[in-house]
C-alpha cells in the first residue's frame, strides 16, 4: 500500500506537501560532550582557600563532605596543609528548640558582628528526613541579610542521619573556613538533642536559644544541655511577650544555680532579646566578648581547645574502625547470617557481635 494514496491519479489535482522537518527533541547543544571541570591539585585548593577564594572554599568543603574515598584522600591532604592557617577564629555554637528562631537570630547576630569588621562563616547542620534522606537546606532563605553580605559564608549541610559523621565534617569545615580568613564561625545545630554534645566539642562558646510563653519553660531543655550552655538567651522578647520573657529568664537563672560551676570558672548568664526586631543583640555580643577575655586570661581557652583536639582524635579512631569493620568484604558476606541467627533466637546479640569481631580481627591479621 502506498504511503500517500491521495497522490494517486484518481485524486489528481490534490497535492499534499511533505511538511516541515520536525526539530530534534533533545537540543543539539546537549549532544556535545559536557565540558569537564579542570581537576584541581591539593596545592590549588590550599592556595585558593588561603587567598580567601569563596568558590575554592566551597569546593573544598564539598570534598570534605563527600563519601568518595578519592575525595576524602584529597580532602585530608588539603586539611593538613590548611591547619597552620587555622585556629584564629572565635567559634560559637548556637542551639535551641525547633522554632526558637535560630536562623533569624543568626542573621541578626551575624550582621552585628560584621559591623565591627572581619569575616563570618555560618555552618548550619540541616535536619534530614529519616525516610527519604532528603534535606531542605533552607537556612539561607532565613538569613536574608547575611546571604547578601560580601564578608559572610553560609554553608548548610544535611545531617543525613549520621550525626557523628556530620559533626566531624563540620569540624573539618571550620578549619577550612579559618584558613580562608573567617575570624568568626557560627555552628548552628539541628535542635535539642545529641547534636549539642558534638557541637559543644568544637566551639569556644555555647549559646542556647529559648522561647518564653510555651508552657513549662524548663520542660523542653535537658539538664545536660543546660550544663553545657555558657549563656541562655530568651528570644522574641518584644511586644506583649516581654513580661513572659523576663519571667522565663528568672526561671532559667534559678535553675542554673542548681548546677555545678562550669570548669571554665564562668557563671552562665541569661539574657532576653528579639532577633526579629534586633533588640538586645548588642548586649549578647558584649557578653560573648567578655567571656572570651575571661577564658583567655585564666588559661581555659587553650585548655579547652586542646581537650577538643584530643576528643576528635579518639572520635576519628572510632569512626575509622567502624567503617573498616562494615566495609570488610568477608564481614559483609557473613553479617546477614549472624543477623538471621539473632532474629531466630539461635544466638544472643552479644555472642553474635563477639564472633563477628573475632572473625574481623582474624581477617585483618592475615
Amino acid at each position: 500500500m502506498e504511503k500517500h494514496p491521495e497522490n494517486n491519479e484518481e485524486y489528481k489535482g490534490l497535492k499534499v506537501n511533505k511538511g516541515i522537518a520536525q526539530p530534534e527533541i533533545v537540543s543539539p547543544y546537549l549532544r556535545n560532550k559536557r565540558v569537564q571541570r579542570r581537576e584541581l591539585s591539593v596545592n590549588d585548593y590550599v592556595e585558593g582557600i588561603v587567598k580567601g577564594n569563596v568558590s575554592m572554599l566551597s569546593r573544598a568543603v564539598t570534598l570534605v563532605e563527600s563519601i568518595n574515598p578519592d575525595h576524602q584522600s584529597i580532602a585530608q591532604e588539603v586539611l593538613e596543609k590548611c591547619l597552620p592557617y587555622s585556629g584564629k577564629s572565635v567559634r560559637i555554637g548556637i542551639s535551641g528548640v525547633p522554632g526558637a528562631g535560630k536562623s533569624t537570630s543568626i542573621d541578626s547576630f551575624g550582621m552585628h558582628v560584621l559591623e565591627k569588621g572581619g569575616k563570618l562563616a555560618v555552618l548550619a547542620i540541616d535536619p534530614s528526613s529519616e525516610r527519604s534522606k532528603g534535606s531542605i537546606l533552607g537556612d539561607k532563605t532565613r538569613m536574608e541579610a547575611l546571604s547578601a553580605h560580601p564578608r559572610s559564608f553560609i554553608r548548610p549541610s544535611p545531617s543525613a542521619g549520621s550525626l557523628g559523621g556530620v559533626a566531624r565534617k563540620t569540624r573539618e569545615s571550620i578549619i577550612l573556613c579559618e584558613a580562608a580568613g573567617y575570624d568568626k564561625v557560627f555552628v548552628e545545630t539541628v535542635g535539642v538533642g545529641q547534636s549539642e554534645t558534638a557541637v559543644h566539642s568544637m566551639v569556644d562558646f555555647f549559646l542556647l536559644i529559648q522561647l518564653a510563653g510555651t508552657g513549662d519553660e524548663l520542660q523542653g531543655i535537658k539538664r545536660g544541655i543546660m550544663e553545657m550552655a555558657d549563656a541562655i538567651v530568651i528570644n522574641k522578647a518584644d511586644g506583649d511577650n516581654i513580661d513572659k520573657a523576663n519571667l522565663a529568664a528568672t526561671q532559667f537563672r534559678n535553675a542554673l544555680h542548681l548546677f555545678p560551676a562550669p570548669e571554665s570558672g564562668w557563671t552562665p548568664r541569661v539574657l532576653t532579646y528579639s532577633g526579629f526586631y534586633n533588640l538586645g543583640v548588642k548586649e549578647i555580643w558584649d557578653m560573648v566578648d567578655e567571656y572570651m577575655d575571661f577564658v583567655k586570661d585564666n588559661g581555659y581557652f587553650d585548655h579547652h581547645r586542646n581537650q577538643q583536639s584530643k576528643y576528635w582524635m579518639y572520635e576519628s579512631i572510632d569512626e575509622t574502625l567502624k567503617s573498616s569493620f562494615y566495609n570488610n568484604s568477608y564481614i559483609k558476606e557473613i553479617l546477614t547470617q549472624y543477623e538471621d541467627s539473632v532474629l531466630q533466637g539461635n544466638v544472643t546479640s552479644f555472642v553474635a557481635a563477639k564472633k563477628l569481631l573475632d572473625t574481623y580481627f582474624n581477617e585483618i591479621k592475615k
